[in-house]
């Protein structure tokens, strides 16, 4: 019988950290005490999971005292804050913010793909949960690295709003309920209905915007390739919700559509939906609201014999966020 944990979690209320809330009670996650917190607006609710109304709290000091793991879906800087006092405090802090990732002794997983780095008796300390976009591009990537080898890959996400938080979501309701009205974007740079906007993050020097930078450096980090050619071209449009990508990957040496198909189809975590003379591949609003990485439309370029092009779909809330922070505490502790 597992044992029951003491967890907390950092962004309650929050469009993540709702999604959280859902999939403890789907999976039946052992809870012996929940501690939500979320700002001073959100005091005096209660969150209900698994029978029991848990109120929110505020983060103050000594809020962590007694916990075996707290789930961070909030903010860089909050996540730079306070992470490492719940470490101190005697935690596990599973961080969704991008505040550690790229950092050299923090581990950044994908359960299905580097679970392995999970060392479960080690001492209390932050893993990272990487972006969105990155985790369902590994996850297809990791069968094909294995049984092929990679030489190259380059990506281009078509990102659902909700991967701007509520307010994305909100506004495109908001727009799509006046369609006719001129409106005054507030979560995008541009009016995102009727639209696709291809900005994700601020932009650097050489051109790319800070979600690309993400992609490109998490990805090479979590397949542990730190020399492999990695391009990424992120774009927002008006979904509510899942992200897609098309993805063209160089593998190292030739093989076979049914080799590839057969790689895919049997890693974890992949659902394989490839028919495409039958207009079956992964959409978007079929794949919200699921838990696994959705795969179609493989097929090899028409000029280079070890290029294959693939359409790769996922729940950036679920798989993409909450899930996959759930799927690491598992590892950590019931593995």
């Amino acid at each position: 019988m597992k044992r029951k944990l003491k967890v907390g979690v950092v962004g309650a209320t929050g469009m993540v950290g709702q999604t959280f809330m859902n999939i403890l009670a789907e999976r039946d996650f052992p809870i012996a005490e929940l501690r939500p917190f979320a700002s001073e607006n959100s005091l005096g609710k209660k969150i209900e999971l698994q029978g029991t109304a848990w109120p929110v709290q505020v983060l103050k000091e000594g809020c962590f005292d007694g916990l075996d793991l707290v789930f961070f879906s909030s903010g860089d800087d909050i996540s730079a804050e306070w992470a490492p006092k719940a470490v101190k405090a005697g935690a596990f802090a599973v961080d969704n913010s991008a505040a550690f990732r790229m950092d050299p002794n923090t581990v950044l997983i994908v359960p299905e793909v580097n679970g392995h780095l999970i060392n479960k008796d080690s001492k209390p300390q932050v893993i990272a949960n990487p972006n969105c976009s990155t985790i369902q591009l590994v996850v297809a990537l990791k069968p094909l690295l294995e049984k092929f080898g990679l030489e190259e890959v380059r990506v281009s996400t078509y990102q659902a709003v909700s991967g701007a938080g509520q307010g994305g979501h909100d506004e495109l309701i908001e727009q799509t309920s006046n369609h006719k009205k001129d409106h005054t974007p507030a979560t995008f740079p541009h009016t995102i209905l009727f639209n696709c906007i291809p900005q994700i993050g601020s932009f650097n020097d050489d051109g790319y915007c800070s979600e690309e930078v993400k992609i490109m450096k998490e990805t090479r980090k979590i397949l542990e390739q730190e020399s492999l050619k990695v391009s990424a071209f992120t774009v927002r449009i008006p979904a509510l919700n899942a992200h897609s990508e098309s993805v063209w990957v160089t593998l190292k040496k030739e093989a076979t559509r049914e080799q590839v198909l057969g790689a895919l189809e049997s890693f974890e975590g992949i659902v394989l939906q490839d028919e495409p003379k039958r207009s079956v591949y992964p959409l978007a609003r079929d794949v919200s609201g699921k838990d696994p990485v959705y795969v179609g439309r493989v097929h090899r370029d028409m000029e280079n014999p070890k290029m294959w092009l693939m359409w790769v779909v996922s729940d950036n809330i679920r798989k993409g966020a909450a899930l996959n922070g759930i799927q690491i505490a598992e590892k950590i502790f019931f593995s």
